[in-house]
């Protein structure tokens, strides 16, 4: 066998690897610690400086001396919990219903030949709104007048003669029968002008009931007919439909946990009922209350109840959907605002200011509330101060600032509170 010659490559070494990998970690650790950095200074962009306290990078801040994010101040809204009376009151969806509404629907069959109305328009009780033909009905009634002149002669001449028969028979020159016979057909006939009394007024009616008048002050609505148009008793809808708004009522619905408080309340005197519009915003009337329903919609665990309102101005229109707050009263206690009230897994609680400006959660118990003030049965005393607004932000035994004494930076002094998030509130430019 031959042996292969010896080469002349150097071999290769094991330092130049090393160095490749050295440069490569050192090039990501690097890159690490840029990625670290950037990643706490946007942390730290995001919470609200503090009045007075360096920014990130400076001194005292991410690389300076004396410096984390933990002891700066969150700007609040705070407010007083004051002592005071909080209505008690029902907030409910109803229906703006009018006390009465009829559709005018002819009595009596002809042609419509006068309509005396504008359609929209106000009418008072008792005006006249339309005329059907009246001649028929004036004819009618001419008959009937001459039938009852007929037949009442006819009994007049039937009295007389029972008259003489009576005489004659007291005489004893006629028979007990004729007399008898004359006084049944006197009867006879006193029954028939009766009955022909009775037709003249029906053909009297009728013919006042060719003329249609309004049975009620209300508003008339649109015009179903037109004159020219023959019209019946059994024409659909009538001629128009009269509402009356001048009063009219809401209905709405009561929980039926709070029929013996409303009953209760009724009877100590009349309960004001407030409507007002689809976003709660505006009162359109004031009214009373009137009275509950006989009975619970067993498939709600609600019953109706009922409203009334003067309604001069016309801010309330039939089958309106409108917002009813119904006060039973009112109860005096500590009240606080409904935002400063929160709610964890222990219970509602608060944020109470100190004098030193530290938030101190607290546990409360919370009783009635409205849209803007809660009545705080147990937790709080009169004349402490919580914070009302910005309270997503604020840890138990955080510093805090009030937003009307914030300075540089932390919002205009005397602003009116914290928006969103905690972002102070600019106070707006006179």
């Amino acid at each position: 066998m031959s042996s292969s010659a010896p080469s002349n490559t150097p071999a290769p070494t094991k330092t130049a690897p090393r160095h490749r990998w050295r440069g490569v970690t050192l090039t990501l650790l690097l890159i690490a610690a840029l990625v670290a950095g950037a990643v706490y200074l946007a942390q730290r962009a995001k919470q609200p400086a503090a009045a007075g306290s360096p920014p990130a990078g400076g001194p005292g801040g991410m690389f300076g001396r004396g410096g984390g994010s933990s002891s700066a101040s969150i700007t609040v809204g705070d407010a007083e919990v004051k002592e005071g009376h909080l209505p008690i009151v029902i907030d409910a969806l109803g229906t703006v219903t009018p006390p009465r509404m009829v559709a005018l629907v002819p009595q009596v069959s002809g042609t419509l030949i006068d309509v005396l109305f504008t359609e929209g328009q106000m009418v008072k009780k008792g005006q006249v709104l339309a005329h059907i033909d009246p001649r028929p009905y004036q004819q009618a009634l001419a008959q009937a007048q001459g039938q009852r002149a007929r037949d009442q002669a006819q009994l007049t001449v039937a009295e007389v003669t029972l008259q003489r028969y009576q005489q004659l028979l007291a005489q004893d020159s006629i028979a007990r029968q004729d007399v008898d016979t004359q006084a049944a057909l006197v009867k006879q006939l006193q029954g028939t002008v009766e009955a022909d009394i009775a037709n003249e007024k029906a053909a009297a009616i009728n013919l006042e009931l060719s003329t249609i008048n309004a049975p009620f002050t209300g508003m008339i609505g649109l015009r179903a007919v037109d004159p020219g148009n023959y019209v019946s008793t059994g024409t659909a809808g009538g001629i128009a439909t009269l509402t009356e708004v001048q009063p009219i009522d809401v209905v709405f619905a009561v929980p039926q946990e709070r029929i013996p408080e409303v009953q209760a309340a009724a009877r100590d005197g009349k309960l004001p009922v407030a409507a007002l519009d689809s976003a709660r915003a505006q009162q359109l009337a004031s009214g009373r209350f009137l009275t509950l329903d006989n009975l619970v919609n067993v498939s709600t665990g609600t019953v109706r109840a009922k409203a009334r309102f003067d309604n001069a101005d016309g801010k309330l229109f039939p089958s309106q959907f409108v917002n009813i707050r119904l006060q039973l009263g009112t109860v005096e206690g500590v009240l606080a605002p409904v935002t400063a009230v929160r709610t964890g897994p222990e219970g509602d609680y608060v944020y109470v200011i100190d004098a030193e400006s530290v938030a101190h959660m607290r546990p409360v118990k919370r009783g009635l509330a409205t849209d803007t003030e809660i009545l705080i049965v147990q937790g709080l005393q009169p004349g402490e101060r919580v914070v009302a607004e910005g309270g997503d932000r604020v840890k138990d035994g955080a510093p805090v600032r009030r937003a009307d004494a914030a300075g540089p930076g932390g919002g205009a002094k005397g602003g009116g509170g914290v928006g969103p998030g905690g972002t102070p509130r600019q106070k707006p430019q006179s």
